[in-house]
């Protein structure tokens, strides 16, 4: 079994209405049994899948410090002050990820959307520059490798852009370069959006392999942006 259950989303749905220490500290073990235990053990069930895209990705079935992202909330900066998560995130990094700002894929999870990530988030500006000369001096490829790609989540079936992107050209960049729109982007991250079935579905761990194959292209192409292997 390499999937979900339902009750993964029974759980993230009760603890949206019921995002408090005292709430789950009494249903703790539901999400050790509904949340945590499943998620690992697709984790586990991936990580051959996830050697085959590429060997220098990590699948790490930890609970801490692993690929599943704490469900503890970072409440410091923020004026949400709600102390927990209320989705499954699972990020597979490069693992070059602990020294530099680098690409990786992550899934997402919760009641109101599932999805697939490729690609950096919020890369620091020595990495976006990396990125940017890459796709100048690249421009064919690139165009190739998101010419499929939607700007938008408008087509439920289709890999699309997410992210924010600056006003103005960036520097060294001139407002009428064929790619501006692209250049201009803060974050390189295309989503494909999931259901719950698929979440569901015992072949998941291979569902999602079959997926991401379908950008492992643009994946070697930020990776060798930020000379690292792919």
């Amino acid at each position: 079994m390499s999937g979900f259950y339902p009750d993964t989303f029974e759980f993230l749905e009760q603890i949206t209405k019921n995002n408090n220490k005292v709430w789950f500290d009494e249903n703790r073990e539901k999400y050790e049994y509904q949340v945590r235990t499943p998620a690992l053990e697709f984790i586990e069930a991936f990580a051959f899948n996830l050697s085959r895209l590429s060997p220098h990705f990590l699948a790490l079935p930890k609970k801490m410090g692993g690929s599943l992202m704490r469900i503890h909330r970072d409440m410091r900066f923020s004026k949400d002050k709600t102390p927990y998560k209320t989705n499954v995130g699972i990020s597979f990094r490069h693992e070059a990820g602990k020294d530099i700002h680098a690409p990786g894929f992550y899934l997402h999870l919760d009641t109101n959307e599932c999805f697939i990530g490729v690609g950096i988030w919020r890369p620091d500006s020595k990495a976006l520059n990396k990125i940017r000369d890459h796709i100048d001096s690249n421009q064919k490829q690139w165009l190739t490798l998101t010419g499929p790609i939607a700007s938008d989540d408008s087509d439920t079936q289709s890999w699309y852009f997410v992210g924010d992107t600056l006003v103005r050209p960036p520097k060294g960049f001139d407002k009428e370069h064929p790619l501006i729109n692209d250049l201009k982007r803060k974050d390189f991250i295309v989503l494909k959006k999931l259901t719950q079935q698929q979440v569901c579905s015992p072949s998941f761990a291979d569902d999602v392999y079959k997926i991401l194959k379908e950008q492992t292209k643009i994946m070697a192409f930020l990776c060798k942006a930020l000379d690292v292997p792919f």
